[in-house]
C-alpha cells in the first residue's frame, strides 16, 4: 500500500508553505473548501439533484483552487494585506478651518502644553 507523505517546509523565520501556497493563503484555500463543503451540505439538503451538487461544488472548488493560488503568485507573502492597507490609507487630508492651529504657541493647559 503506498502512503504519501505531505512535507510542511519552514525554515527559521520564513512562513509555512503547503504545495506551493505560502503564509495566509493556506487560510484562504482551507476557508475556502469549508464553506463549498458547507454550501453543499445545503445544497443537498434543499432537494436539488445529486449531480447538480456534485458538478456546483466541483467548478466552483476549481474557481476556489485557481484563485488563490494567482494571489499567491501574483501578491506573495505580504502582498494582498499591503494591497489591503493601501486603500484604507487617504490620498490627501483636507482641513477646512484654521482653528486647530490658530493657539499652538500659546502655553495654556487645556491644549495639550501644560507648561
Amino acid at each position: 500500500m503506498a502512503t504519501s507523505v505531505y512535507q510542511i517546509n519552514k525554515g527559521i523565520n520564513r512562513p509555512i508553505e503547503f504545495k506551493g501556497l505560502r503564509a495566509q493563503y493556506i487560510g484562504y484555500l482551507a476557508v475556502g473548501l469549508v464553506v463549498l463543503l458547507l454550501g453543499f451540505t445545503l445544497l443537498y439538503l434543499a432537494g436539488v439533484n445529486l449531480l447538480l451538487c456534485v458538478a456546483t461544488v466541483f467548478l466552483s472548488g476549481g474557481g476556489l483552487f485557481l484563485g488563490v493560488y494567482h494571489l499567491n503568485s501574483t501578491y506573495g507573502q505580504y502582498g494582498l494585506l499591503k494591497r489591503f492597507a493601501r486603500r484604507s490609507v487617504p490620498r490627501c487630508v483636507r482641513v477646512r478651518s484654521r482653528k486647530q492651529f490658530l493657539h499652538l504657541n500659546r502655553k495654556e493647559g487645556n491644549h495639550g502644553g501644560g507648561h
